[in-house]
């Protein structure tokens, strides 16, 4: 889930960047880019995968 918000943040921040969009300091395509890294590092670390270390019971 937090690979695929970060994909959209990425492509949000790549079209502000292209159409050279004038935005507010907190909508820049920088912190944009910056959100989308952070929910992949958060993605890659393991944070919203939906999986349990408990959840692995087998029988």
């Amino acid at each position: 889930m937090l690979a695929i918000i970060s994909a959209v943040l990425f492509f949000i921040a790549f079209l502000i960047n292209a159409a050279e969009i004038s935005t507010n300091d907190v909508f820049s395509s920088t912190n944009v880019m910056l959100l989308g890294l952070t929910a992949l590092a958060l993605h890659l670390a393991g944070i919203g995968t939906g999986w349990s270390a408990r959840g692995g019971r087998r029988r």
